[in-house]
């Protein structure tokens, strides 16, 4: 028999209802868990995590071992960013500060080409790495997160110092780590283009939830909005292609279909909205246009409601 492997020390960098979720998950599956949190520290410190979860039922994480600067955390061996991505920028230090030599920092965000931008400003020899969350979660409070469905997480190497034939392996370690907390995990050989796939549904479910003020049950539950989700789809498939990325034939069916069969759900854009925090409207709209149209590629219903919801977004203050 084999020794037991060392399990991996693991930070979360921004414990909101991704970080917090999956950060509880890990914590309870017995691995070595350190979160990272700014306004909820005190409230997480005192009452720990609690997740009321659909799937997993009540699950609560007390004592947490909580930090309000990454100073005071261990080096961790992987670092999971669950902060937006509005605030990347400001998350190298904080990275910095928490990683073990050669971490593997791990982006639980939506949008395009979201690694870009952190990537410049962390050293080569951190492994960076992409994670798209399939999940229904949100938060209710200071450290009060609700779970209504579904959890997979899909992993894939971005860059980093180690050469391509080592990418399958540090990605299959990610992927290890949300199985063995049982949570449905799988490998992504092509990053960009998985985020090209899940911007599928993030651009019009999003967006429609705060310019129409619906959640995904009235969205589907009526013609017009009906016809605008799958005409957006569609436009998201064409910029896809566009950027040399292949698209599953179907892909957009199977997801519409997928929101049919979905609890009642109200987006992260429409939760930022209602907090009046800046919306995530570079990574999942601005960056997917500007692509397209370095390919040639027009999105016109896209555009229109970008255009639209960065005037929602200067007036929500």
């Amino acid at each position: 028999m084999m020794g037991a492997v060392a399990k991996p020390t693991v930070g979360i960098i921004g414990t909101g209802a991704i970080g917090g979720f999956y950060g509880v998950m890990l914590a309870r599956a017995g691995f070595d868990v350190h979160f990272l949190l700014r306004s909820e520290f005190s409230a997480v410190a005192e009452r720990g995590l609690q997740v009321q979860s659909a799937p997993h039922g009540a699950l609560t994480l007390n004592p947490v071992q909580a930090y309000s600067s990454a100073e005071d955390m261990p080096p961790c061996d992987w670092l999971l960013v669950g902060a937006k991505t509005t605030s990347n920028a400001d998350l190298a230090p904080a990275i910095l500060q928490a990683a073990a030599p050669n971490a593997k920092v791990l982006l639980l965000q939506n949008g395009l080409d979201v690694e870009d931008s952190l990537r410049e400003l962390l050293p080569d020899s951190l492994h960076l790495l992409g994670g798209l969350c399939y999940i229904c979660v949100h938060r209710e409070g200071p450290g009060v997160i609700t779970h209504q469905a579904l959890g997979a997480v899909h992993v894939g190497y971005h860059s980093g110092s180690a050469d391509e034939s080592a990418w399958a392996a540090i990605v299959e370690e990610g992927v290890g780590l949300f199985r063995s907390a049982g949570i449905d995990s799988q490998a992504m050989a092509n990053l960009h283009q998985a985020r090209w796939q899940k911007l599928v549904w993030n651009i019009p479910y999003n967006g429609l939830s705060v310019l129409l003020g619906a959640s995904t049950t009235p969205l589907m539950a009526d013609d017009d909005s009906r016809e605008m989700i799958k005409a957006l789809m569609a436009e998201v498939v064409q910029g896809a292609i566009a950027c040399g990325h292949d698209v599953p034939a179907g892909y957009a069916e199977h997801l519409f279909m997928m929101t049919e069969k979905m609890p009642d759900y109200w987006p992260s854009m429409y939760h930022d909205f209602l907090h009046k925090r800046p919306l995530e409207l570079q990574a999942l709209y601005a960056r997917p246009l500007a692509a397209a149209k370095a390919a040639g590629c027009e999105l016109p219903r896209i555009e229109a409601l970008y255009r639209s919801l960065s005037f929602i977004d200067r007036r929500n203050v």
